[in-house]
């Protein structure tokens, strides 16, 4: 059973139920809805598809929300601009006017302020780059520093400058409001600089009465400087590997992947690979030998999650796709891992309680380990371990729960009611792994569950062998 779990973008090239199906029965974990682009329409019909394919398969999918941010963007022009090395381009703001040829209006009104002469602006996706000249009331002389083609609303990157853009736009309210009425498992905050933009979208959700995780997404080199307040800070982690890598240079990608994925596990929180994993398979129906090395590379790390975006959304071959990472996964996760989980920090008796199960679990032949959780908390603390070999069943009475753990390396969600009997509970349990043959008899089972002791219930590692 693969352990690193697979998130897919859900777009024009995937949204007819019939590819959504597809998907899921390919080893499609989570859908991503990314509201840069999608309408609030659509949203609610392929909430409501998703979610009732997931119950006709017997399958957990979560659901992710995905917040544009506040994205820079250059203006509408009425004609592309060929800009050479060495020419002149301005930048205009707050609706100034001007009258060299070759200009942009941005819709960022504090550029001006935020940016200094000498500072290099990267348009249309890090393609092209100016350098800052002068600045004149809304206006911006800039020297082109690579030539190209510059067409309209190109996206802006500001490396090294501290912008003064709000975490959440009037757009990501909106949308955000949208996910809660829905009841999505995860909302992901675009452009995430620091803690404090987290906790003010974990607060709009508490107080909406969403309990809807929080990804953080690292995009920034203001992020990543931050990294570790922003583990901290956050439920998820996403690092979101193209704009992090238009804003950092690209020998430092590598080495910011591995480091955030170790600092991820070893603080405790769930970490996503994603962008540009099976970027050539947009148009080709397989992927190039360096994009398999990449995948195998995050599975390696074991990242929880590695995610697909434009090769899902808009790409001709979407359900290859799921296909491809579940063969590479599968068999990368055969060949052993890199280990950073025995890294993790212990703080609790709750967390070391669950790191003796896994021992135990990874000294066992034939082992599975076995978790009863009513928030999740428990399953989360034995998928950071990474055990060796053995498989996490997190049984839970919570769907939204059921739902969040998809995300988790490892971890296999199963929705149980629980009785007040904790060993009845235990028992629906093996008769629902023997049932499903995901247990069989001679297998050993170390349970992670409440136990009885007089009126009181405690926490307890159980060893119990199936039995015919």
């Amino acid at each position: 059973m693969r352990k690193t779990k697979i998130i897919c973008t859900l777009g024009p090239a995937s949204e007819s139920s019939e590819t959504i199906e597809q998907m899921i029965r390919a080893g499609a974990d989570v859908f991503r809805l990314n509201m840069s682009h999608a309408k609030h329409e659509w949203v609610r019909d392929i909430v409501s598809r998703v979610r009732a394919l997931a119950r006709r398969h017997d399958r957990v999918i979560g659901l992710l929300l995905d917040t544009q941010g506040p994205a820079i963007r250059t203006g509408v022009l009425p004609n592309d601009l060929d800009l050479k090395v060495g020419d002149i381009l301005e930048i205009t703001v707050r609706g100034a006017k001007s009258t060299t040829p070759n200009s942009i209006t941005v819709n960022y009104d504090q550029l001006i302020d935020d940016v200094a002469v000498g500072d290099v602006i990267l348009l249309d996706n890090g393609l092209m780059q100016v350098r800052v000249l002068s600045k004149k009331e809304n206006r911006l002389r800039t020297e082109v520093l690579t030539a190209g083609r510059l067409g309209s609303r190109r996206h802006i990157n500001l490396p090294d400058v501290d912008v003064n853009l709000p975490a959440l736009t009037e757009k990501d309210l909106a949308d955000v409001a949208l996910g809660i009425e829905l009841e999505v498992d995860f909302v992901a905050l675009s452009f995430a600089r620091k803690k404090h933009d987290l906790e003010q979208l974990r607060t709009i959700l508490r107080k909406s009465g969403s309990v809807a995780q929080v990804v953080a997404k690292i995009e920034s080199r203001s992020a990543v400087r931050a990294i570790d307040e922003m583990i901290w800070g956050t439920d998820v982690l996403m690092i979101a590997r193209g704009d992090l890598g238009i804003e950092c240079p690209m020998e430092e990608l590598p080495i910011i992947q591995r480091r955030v994925v170790k600092r991820c596990l070893r603080i405790g929180k769930p970490v996503i690979v994603a962008t540009q994993l099976l970027e050539s398979m947009i148009h080709n129906p397989v992927p190039t030998r360096a994009e398999v090395t990449d995948v195998a590379n995050a599975v390696f790390e074991q990242a929880d999650a590695i995610m697909l975006t434009g090769e899902t959304t808009s790409g001709q071959y979407p359900v290859e796709c799921v296909e491809v990472l579940n063969r590479v996964a599968l068999r990368i996760e055969r060949s052993g891992g890199a280990g950073y989980g025995k890294d993790a920090i212990l703080e609790d008796v709750r967390q070391k309680m669950v790191a003796s199960a896994v021992s135990l679990a990874n000294t066992l032949p034939r082992a599975r380990l076995v978790v009863f959780t009513r928030r999740g908390t428990m399953a989360r603390y034995a998928s950071n371990l990474r055990p060796q070999f053995a498989p996490i069943y997190a049984f839970t009475p919570n769907e939204q729960v059921y739902r969040q753990l998809a995300v988790c390396w490892g971890v296999f969600p199963v929705q149980l009611e629980f009785s007040d009997n904790p060993n009845a509970t235990i028992e629906a349990a093996q008769t629902y792994l023997t049932g499903k043959k995901l247990a069989e008899p001679g297998d050993t089972l170390v349970i992670l569950s409440d136990l009885r002791a007089g009126k009181a219930l405690v926490d307890c590692v159980q060893v119990r062998e199936v039995c015919a």
